[in-house]
């Protein structure tokens, strides 16, 4: 395949992190800039959202708290928010 070159302008700033954000994720400019145009042909729009995700101890102690809830038959549920706001005001 035949490649090309795509010159595109950009503050120097938003090219500097964006440079270190791809970095981190194991990625250069250039391959980032492919992925996300490759993507965008397959869907026909702007197809995806790539980042780090880092989210707080008290966040991720949630998530952990609400996956293992949800694999526990035994654990309380609630059909509505009605339901809940009751439970809560009991």
């Amino acid at each position: 395949m035949a490649t090309t070159n795509l010159n595109i302008r950009t503050d120097a700033e938003v090219k500097a992190a964006a440079e270190q954000l791809f970095n981190e994720l194991g990625l250069n400019l250039t391959t980032a800039v492919n992925m996300f145009l490759r993507q965008a042909i397959r869907t026909g729009g702007i197809p995806f959202e790539v980042r780090l995700s880092t989210p707080s101890e008290i966040t991720a102690a949630a998530i952990a708290e609400g996956k293992q809830l949800m694999q526990n038959p035994s654990a309380k549920g609630y059909r509505s928010m009605d339901d809940l706001k009751a439970a809560l005001d009991a």
